[in-house]
């Protein structure tokens, strides 16, 4: 598992400098200013939430939330799920620039009071519907911060398995031994933190579901299923016996299915759902 191009040493020069060329699979989503590149107004539905969004882990975490909401009776969690697609530079649109500054989905405008509230960062969003509707985030002090402790530990670890351990061993132009290692260790580290807890607990903060579920299934849940970049051979996930018991409980949850299923536009057609504007079209076949 090395560089499949070149054994010699790469020497960072004094100044970095863009090359688009060097940035592979994704080159075309990623640079390093921020900002709109044109105006686009973004679409709004008649529902009073508004999400943009597209079916990657982080999206997949709000559109399980909302479904999860709807399926408890919350009425006023029907949503617009509208996609985006970053491949081709729809993040960077003014309109969505103005609801995300820093154009990565998912981004949420609640419409529902007197004035739009814009929400980014996914579990802040999964923080403002769980307050705004009051469910699945303990009010209990001691509870809702183990809580909202794992809820952070998902959003400051997930990055070494997307933008780290992903990138590298599925999407990079290059197979290189040494970030594929330090990522996968990294990785298995985490899926263990994850195992060791969920031996003493059914969910991850307690006996009760909760956002915090919501938020690490997407990612370590689907990636103890085999789901994620292919990588469960390479990473022995079926050691994680106690992770995968819980990955497979809330993966067959009705609301789960259903989200994962919303602003996904590859894998099974069947399991497709670009867009979702009324309940009734998670009941049709996809795409």
């Amino acid at each position: 598992m090395t560089s499949t191009s070149s054994d010699t040493p790469w020497t960072p020069p004094a100044i970095w400098t863009w090359n688009t060329a060097s940035g592979g699979k994704f080159a075309s989503i990623n640079r390093p200013v921020a900002g709109a590149t044109h105006e686009r107004a973004l679409p709004v539905g008649r529902h009073p939430l508004q999400l943009y969004s597209l079916g990657t882990p982080n999206g997949v975490k709000v559109t399980v939330m909302l479904e999860e909401l709807l399926a408890l009776g919350h009425a006023g969690a029907e949503y617009d799920a509208w996609l985006v697609k970053i491949g081709d530079g729809e993040q960077f649109g003014s309109g969505f620039v103005e609801v995300n500054p820093n154009s990565k989905i998912p981004a949420l405008v609640d419409r529902s009071g007197p004035e739009p509230i814009r929400v980014f960062e996914s579990g802040a969003i999964l923080v403002h519907l769980a307050e705004k509707f009051g469910a699945l985030l303990p009010a209990a002090p001691a509870a809702r911060a183990e809580c909202l402790s794992w809820l952070f530990w998902q959003m400051g670890s997930a990055p070494f398995v997307g933008g780290g351990f992903g990138h590298f061993y599925a999407y990079a132009p290059e197979k290189l031994e040494y970030p594929i290692n330090r990522y996968a260790m990294e990785t298995k580290r985490q899926l263990d933190v994850l195992d060791r807890l969920l031996a003493t607990r059914r969910h991850i903060a307690g006996d009760d579901y909760t956002v915090a579920d919501i938020a690490i299934w997407p990612w370590y849940g689907q990636m103890a299923q085999g789901l994620l970049y292919g990588a469960g051979e390479f990473l022995q996930v079926e050691q994680y016996t106690h992770l995968r018991r819980w990955a497979d409980e809330v993966g067959a949850r009705p609301a789960v299915q259903r989200g994962r299923r919303v602003n996904r536009t590859f894998g099974d057609p069947a399991d497709q759902c670009p867009e979702r504007h009324d309940a009734s079209d998670l009941d049709r076949p996809g795409p």
